[in-house]
């Protein structure tokens, strides 16, 4: 490596990519193309050791969504090159095939990540390289969201209080409309090798739904704010309704920015106003995401260990049949099986029905929430290393501003209050459709004659609940007790948020 590449024009800048693919608002990428230099587009399938794989969901996400950044990149004059294995060795090794002067990065704050990317920093820079990494992926970054004592939040009303004073809205970086390409291009590995699409079996016949990639956030970016955001505050709630932006896999990725939502948001409210109440509400989903953040940046065991160490104690229950039923959607709650299916097949799963399959889990059931988060991890194509963690902490009761620990949903009363005509459960529990909505969320309660017109035999055709509601709350609620967990009311009056906007 020669440090007078520096004083070389011609020697190229390495933009690498990581959870950020997109062209637009890439600060990165901006400031690659200002230095004048060739740009080389690199990204790595980290494989560094100790650091969190993806799950099976998210790398058939990032299969689809790295190919499109390809052809966007390759519009420009320009492509991506691939490699494979750990980050840091895998970036040295395209630095000195190419001569490269500068490298530049947007930042991630997975733990394990942020004490890598310094020491690379430090080690560039040690070798006559420029290294330069921004923020592209928070309104705020962790460490800018303080209060008065100078101790990170605990509680998300007050941090989105104080971080709505230091938001990052700055103007956004403009999309390139060429690249300069360099001389000779290193070495890429041919992304049809890493085997990111499953194929024998495929089991992503219901992820058509989605679109991976830029032009895919934009487009649903652009459909929410035309249909679902006049409706956000109450239909956010509706499973059956459209009315939730389905923006989370699109942000984790990086294919679209907070800052590009934010301001997308605000031109809307420019033309109707009346937007305001239910931009607000949105907004803070936003800022729910900003709160994951700060979270696991300061508390980087939060995936698998309790933020409260009250909840240690907790006597978790091993029960490897009733997990089974619950990640099959066979737990003889309606509401709840429709929610597991719906993640399935999908990949996705609505905000108010997330809640109440993890409250399940962990209060009905007993089953310790790092089992629940695992399972998110591995089928949620949004899964986020903050937002699962955080979230399902909250649900547990055993995370910061987490809800109260007798807060026990009833998938009864959710069933009934969130989807009153039954559309949701008829759409992913399609052996229930024919009951009527009275029962529909509690078949067991339903006359024989009802059962027997609606083609249902309790326990063959649907299985009965795995655990009776009444004993699963009460059972919980002395566990809760005999561990001296105790409710935190006066935190979070934002109230039921989970991880995806």
């Amino acid at each position: 490596m020669n440090p007078a590449n520096d004083k070389d024009p011609t020697a190229p800048v390495i933009v690498w990519f990581r959870r950020d693919l997109r062209l637009s608002d890439n600060p990165a990428l901006s400031d690659a193309i200002e230095t004048g230099r060739p740009v080389i587009p690199l990204y790595i399938l980290d494989e560094t050791e100790g650091l969190r794989a993806p799950g099976a969901a998210s790398l058939w996400w990032l299969g689809i969504s790295l190919a499109r950044l390809n052809a966007s990149l390759e519009t420009l004059g320009s492509r991506l090159i691939l490699r494979r294995g750990d980050a840091a060795t895998e970036l040295m090794a395209v630095v000195n095939e190419t001569g490269a002067a500068e490298v530049v990065w947007n930042r991630l704050y997975d733990p394990g990540v942020t004490d890598r990317d310094a020491a690379l920093k430090a080690g560039l820079k040690a070798q006559g390289l420029a290294a330069r990494s921004f923020n592209s992926a928070l309104l705020s970054e962790p460490w800018t969201v303080r209060n008065k004592s100078g101790e990170p939040f605990k509680v998300f009303s007050p941090f989105w209080r104080a971080a709505q004073g230091s938001l990052d809205l700055t103007p956004l970086h403009p999309t390139p409309d060429a690249l300069t390409a360099p001389a000779i291009w290193p070495d890429s590995r041919r992304l049809e090798t890493w085997g990111l699409q499953p194929t024998k079996p495929d089991w992503t016949g219901g992820f058509s739904l989605w679109t991976p990639g830029e032009v895919g956030a934009h487009a649903r970016l652009a459909s929410f704010l035309e249909t679902g955001l006049a409706r956000y505050t109450d239909g956010r709630n509706i499973p059956a309704a459209e009315a939730v932006s389905r923006l989370s896999p699109h942000l984790h990725f990086g294919e679209i920015s907070p800052r590009q939502i934010w301001a997308a948001v605000d031109t809307a409210i420019d033309a109707r106003p009346a937007l305001g109440r239910q931009a607000d509400k949105f907004k803070a989903e936003l800022g729910w995401r900003e709160f994951s953040y700060s979270l696991l940046f300061h508390n980087p065991q939060i995936e698998t260990r309790n933020f409260k160490p009250a909840f240690d104690a907790f006597p978790w229950r091993d029960d490897p049949a009733g997990f089974d039923a619950w990640t099959k959607g066979q737990t003889g709650y309606p509401m709840v099986d429709a929610g597991m299916r719906e993640l399935w097949t999908t990949g996705f799963m609505h905000n108010r029905v997330r809640m109440l399959v993890a409250s399940f889990l962990v209060k009905h059931l007993l089953i310790d929430w790092r089992q629940g988060e695992a399972w998110f991890w591995d089928t949620l194509l949004d899964a986020d290393r903050a937002n699962n963690a955080a979230s399902w902490q909250w649900v547990a009761g055993s995370g910061a501003d987490a809800a109260p620990y007798f807060r026990i949903f009833s998938p009864m009363g959710q069933g009934e209050k969130f989807d009153t005509d039954g559309r949701y459960v008829r759409r992913w529990v399609p052996e229930l459709a024919r009951l009527p909505d009275a029962v529909i969320h509690s078949p067991w309660t339903a006359d024989p004659l009802i059962l027997r017109a609606a083609g249902i035999t309790l326990g063959q055709t649907y299985p009965h609940p795995i655990v009776e509601h009444g004993f699963a709350r009460e059972r919980a609620l002395q566990a809760l007790k005999a561990t001296r967990v105790e409710g935190d009311e006066a935190g979070r009056n934002y109230g039921d948020s989970c991880n995806n906007p």
